[in-house]
């Protein structure tokens, strides 16, 4: 939709500097209007952002973040700002076995969601028992919609399709759960049968792997740049305190701990527990206490990776799926980044669902990591390791566990001129960079279809491709 310019734009105030906040501030700062981006950090990004640090003297992720090519908005929010191009794509997964054994899966040739047999029936992870029992569930996965199934458990759901302990414990668990970041008993099948489908069934396009080429701070510099350029601000360091609405003027007040804000609109992109701080001090209205109870069902999830720079190089590879040992996700930065110039060898490796192995201390997870890499790398093993960081990311997703629908809300807030976004609001999606994009999108379209004129900016889902644009689910 062509963008409009009024001659005295109305106001918004974006609380909150991650990608749902950064993907609604654009998308209404295109449309004309007048757009103020509050984060209480000095750089965007929020759980998707990276930092200098100290103890490595190293820019560094808070922890790799990937994106799928179904994620439609994500991508549509790059390409608005202008870094799509920075975005490193891949159409393969490594899975390696202690000893080094590797099984590559990835699409062919066939139409969806035959694309990723060839490859599958090749793959020395997995036993021919185990194959069959992949393909039933993927089968039966096909028919599963987003109210189906939704009071059981993932690994409930396993067990009744008879899958293998090798299946569970190489795929569901290690894929699957990873992506969701929870233990296969706290999942909700519907989710499970999302990524499923996105992943693996609807088109080799759709489950294709992207990973950014820069620091993801430096990405999101744009984003700032974007809103610039549009009269529109970011306003960094700023702790918003309470919210008053003045009834006589139908416009917000913003106080922070320096000076008040004033706006028509506000939406807060705010992750769960921060809005559940903020709310005592919000206007109290019908509808507050039902938010305030959907905030109390959520629970976090934490991610951890171990950030390793060895002298020279451990493997070709620009990632992998380490099976059988606590490590999950192996990203080699060197040539994911080639900004690096390094001639050693910086890794990074993620544990996700991880309440376990976040309990472990520094030195602990450090020599464990090391270990278990030695077992995948040969080389590693004469490399000399010269700095390592341990990041404990302890509010990295929120838990997608049976029955979490009923307490995701809508992006309609219970105050006056007020959105909510947020990669926790009801998307339909897990806790990813997806969702916040889908949520930032809905809140300004939703909230310019309040204001006038009417934008359209929430992408549509990539349309199954093959035989899968005949399946129903």
């Amino acid at each position: 939709m062509t963008p409009f310019a009024p001659a005295n734009p109305k106001t918004v105030a974006v609380i909150g500097g991650g990608v749902a906040g950064m993907s609604a501030a654009c998308a209404l700062a295109d449309s004309g209007f007048k757009v103020a981006l509050v984060e209480r950090r000095s750089y965007l990004g929020g759980r998707a952002s990276s930092y200098l640090h100290p103890g490595v003297n190293e820019v560094i992720d808070n922890c790799q973040h990937v994106l799928f090519g179904c994620c439609t908005n994500l991508i549509g929010f790059y390409k608005r700002i202008g870094v799509a191009d920075k975005i490193h794509w891949t159409s393969d997964m490594t899975m390696i076995e202690p000893g080094g054994r590797r099984s590559v899966l990835g699409p062919s040739a066939l139409p969806a969601p035959l694309h990723g047999v060839p490859n599958l029936l090749r793959a020395h992870a997995f036993t021919f028992a185990d194959k069959i029992a992949l393909a039933r569930a993927f089968r039966a996965m096909m028919r599963i919609g987003e109210r189906d199934n939704s009071g059981e458990s993932l690994l409930a759901w396993l067990h009744r399709h008879k899958q293998t302990p090798r299946a569970i414990e190489r795929f569901w668990r290690l894929v699957i759960a990873s992506a969701l970041n929870a233990d296969l008993d706290r999942i909700a099948v519907p989710y499970a049968a999302k990524v499923i489908r996105e992943l693996f069934m609807n088109s080799a396009e759709a489950g294709s792997m992207g990973m950014s080429s820069v620091p993801l701070s430096d990405l999101y510099k744009n984003a700032e740049q974007f809103l610039i350029a549009r009269g529109s601000s970011v306003l960094y360091n700023t702790n918003v305190e309470s919210l008053e609405w003045d009834e006589e003027t139908s416009s917000w007040m913003i106080h922070t701990r320096t000076a008040p804000l004033a706006a028509n609109y506000v939406i807060l992109a705010l992750p769960f527990e921060a809005l559940g701080k903020l709310l005592p001090n919000m206007p109290p209205v019908e509808g507050a206490d039902t938010l305030a109870n959907q905030i109390a069902q959520h629970e976090h999830w934490p991610i951890c990776s171990v950030h390793l720079w060895f002298d020279r190089q451990i493997t070709d590879l620009d990632h992998a799926v380490l099976l059988d040992r606590e490590l999950h996700w192996l990203y080699n930065k060197n040539r994911l980044q080639p900004w690096r110039k390094s001639k050693g060898s910086y890794i990074e490796l993620v544990i996700s669902a991880s309440k376990g192995f976040a309990e472990r201390e520094r030195q602990e997870a450090i020599d464990l990591a090391v270990n278990e890499l030695k077992e995948f790398f040969p080389a590693s093993r004469e490399a000399k390791l010269e700095k390592a960081a341990l990041i404990k990311e302890v509010r990295a997703t929120f838990g997608v566990p049976p029955g979490i629908d009923e307490f995701r809300p809508d992006v309609i807030a219970p105050w006056p001129n007020c959105f909510l976004a947020g990669d926790w609001i009801h998307t339909h999606w897990p806790s990813t960079m997806e969702s916040a994009a889908i949520a930032g999108h809905s809140a300004a379209e939703t909230l310019a279809f309040e204001a006038g004129p009417q934008i359209d900016v929430v992408e549509p889902s990539l349309k199954p491709k093959g035989l899968m644009r005949f399946a129903k689910g």
